[in-house]
């Protein structure tokens, strides 16, 4: 008796969910679709003015891509009309250091060109394969030598290749650019530009030359030339740290910037 009083119980909670589904009105139903047709007109209209959106932010893009363009050739302009002045008032002028300065500028105006002109045809680039980098920065420097220089110096690419974030690798082609730079002017023979794993830091990057030997007590803090300014304060920026001593044989020089 128990057991068919439940099975008659369970029967009429089922009787009583039917009859209760089935009591729905078709107002009730046409409620609810017009309910879902008023979502789904807001969630249309919240689509269309979400594209319209990126469609503005595309086109702002492009005119922001565009205007870059236009200022970077104009930049280019600029400084190759510098590189003229400078040149024509070194060949002009009758102060042998004087000229000798002029002509150093010039030359250093001429290189910012260079890696402006290489980072152009990087555009949107995030990474740098540096040591690739390093080696067409010392490809413009054979180019710039002048060829009535003897003996000419040759410069060599050594190393590991790796791959950088454009925020630390245009920095360090800079580095780069005055450390070869300062061995031309103050050392002779080979310069080699060697890039490195460090366990420490994580790499190095070291530019050394044969010649004069470093004098004893440098401090290249004391420094008053712009090249070296521009080291320490590219070092500063991605945050690394610059070494310095004798090269090879204990002759030359070797400038190492430790970074992560």
């Amino acid at each position: 008796m128990v057991i068919g009083h439940s099975h008659i119980d369970a029967d009429s909670s089922l009787n009583v969910k039917f009859r209760g589904a089935e009591q729905r009105s078709v107002a009730s139903y046409e409620r609810e679709l017009t309910q879902n047709r008023h979502t789904e007109i807001l969630l249309r209209a919240a689509l269309a003015q979400g594209e319209t959106q990126l469609r503005r932010k595309d086109d702002l893009i492009q005119q922001q891509e565009i205007l870059s363009r236009e200022t970077g050739h104009r930049l280019l302009n600029d400084l190759q009309m510098i590189i003229s002045l400078l040149s024509m008032q070194s060949r002009a002028s009758a102060n042998p250091e004087v000229a000798e300065q002029l002509a150093i500028a010039a030359n250093r105006v001429s290189m910012v060109v260079r890696v402006h002109r290489r980072l152009h045809s990087r555009d949107g680039v995030e990474i740098v394969a540096f040591k690739q980098y390093v080696e067409d920065i010392c490809r413009d420097f054979s180019t710039m030598l002048s060829a009535n220089e003897s003996p000419k110096p040759v410069i060599v690419v050594d190393g590991i290749e790796i791959n950088l974030p454009a925020v630390t690798g245009i920095p360090l082609g800079f580095i780069a650019n005055e450390l070869i730079t300062n061995a031309i002017k103050h050392g002779r023979g080979r310069i080699v530009v060697r890039l490195e794993p460090d366990l420490e830091k994580g790499y190095t990057l070291s530019v050394s030359n044969d010649g004069v030997a470093l004098p004893d007590g440098f401090d290249p803090t004391a420094c008053k030339g712009l090249g070296m300014k521009i080291i320490r304060t590219f070092v500063e920026r991605i945050g690394g740290q610059l070494q310095f001593g004798r090269g090879n044989h204990n002759q030359g020089a070797r400038f190492t910037v430790l970074f992560s």
